[in-house]
């Protein structure tokens, strides 16, 4: 004979109180409450964080979510700038100025150990140089073989690795920093600027980007010593990043023709589309050591002008749901 069980499922539990460690899926009745629960996935979200003091893009960023950094850049008169400012998970106050007024700059590092990364000095010099944060003051660090500028970088200030950018052409050189002193690593195998990046010195990621004839879905993976060519991206854009070279996040950009918020999830393996942004926007910065589950983009230009907007990313995870109220 058919149970009921059998046909239906399980009841739902009464408890007095709810679990300690439920499954996902789980549902129950808490009696103290007279709510039934369940444990569910709650999705990928983008939502607002605090915003900088002053909008800003095409400039850099280092550190976390809770601790991040922010540098360099063009403010909305077009002037650029050596502000530096400083975030601690709810809003930025401002930090030490850059040594020199930077744009189209790369980063690296965390809040108190930043490095700032070659990039554009008005009126007309693409930079070779990069600066140190100690997460009070900038000062001047080893000079890079190769002028660049919309370059890839990450890793820390005493272990980076800065890719790509443009000369004015698309480059592919890679340059290796030990905290004094930068030496060439191997090149790109796709010749780009404006991409994401994420990883470490001896495990790199860089992905999508800008090179003729257009933007790039590319996704290309270091290994302390050579660029090796992975699945690429959903979709082609000039973008920014972070994370890790097995778990990365790629997020914004432009992609051609219009700033996106499209968002895209990296397994070490293969992309997967997740959440958009609230704001589209490109050239903005992103917090290079924070990682995929808990990312931050801060500026960049939605159009027609830059913002001072700040997103936080928070990954996928499971929680305690009300599924009733009475």
């Amino acid at each position: 004979m058919t149970t009921y069980k059998e046909i239906k499922g399980d009841l739902v539990e009464r408890v007095a109180t709810d679990p300690a460690n439920p499954g996902e899926g789980d549902i129950w009745y808490n009696s103290t409450t007279g709510v039934v629960k369940g444990y569910q996935l709650v999705a990928d979200v983008w939502s607002n964080g605090g915003n900088l003091t002053t909008a800003v893009y095409r400039g850099s960023g280092a550190g976390t979510q809770t601790s991040g950094l922010s540098f360099g850049g063009t403010s909305p008169l077009g002037a650029t700038v050596a502000q530096t400012e400083e975030y601690n998970g709810t809003s930025w106050s401002p930090g030490g100025n850059l040594g020199t007024q930077t744009r189209q700059l790369a980063g690296a590092g965390t809040q108190t150990a930043g490095l700032g990364i070659a990039g554009y000095v008005p009126p007309s010099n693409i930079t070779n140089k990069s600066e140190e944060y100690n997460g009070s003051t900038w000062s001047g660090g080893g000079t890079m073989a190769t002028s660049r500028r919309f370059l890839g970088g990450t890793g820390t200030q005493t272990a980076a690795l800065a890719f790509g950018g443009y000369t004015p052409a698309a480059i592919n050189n890679t340059e290796e920093y030990d905290g004094s002193s930068w030496t060439a690593g191997g090149g790109l195998n796709t010749a780009r600027f404006v991409m994401g990046n994420a990883g470490s010195q001896t495990a790199g990621l860089a992905f999508g980007g800008e090179a003729p004839p257009g933007v790039q879905v590319v996704t290309e993976e270091y290994n302390g010593t050579s660029w090796t060519t992975v699945n690429p991206m959903n979709t082609a854009r000039q973008l920014m990043g972070s994370g890790t070279q097995t778990a990365a996040l790629g997020f914004g950009g432009f992609d051609g023709s219009t700033p996106t918020g499209a968002t895209e999830k990296y397994d070490g393996t293969s992309w997967t589309t997740t959440s958009p942004l609230n704001t589209g926007r490109y050239q903005g910065h992103s917090a290079v050591s924070a990682t995929q589950s808990a990312s931050m983009l801060f500026g960049g230009n939605p159009g027609p002008t830059q913002t001072n907007a700040t997103e936080e990313f928070t990954g996928a995870f499971n929680a305690t749901k009300t599924i009733t109220t009475s």
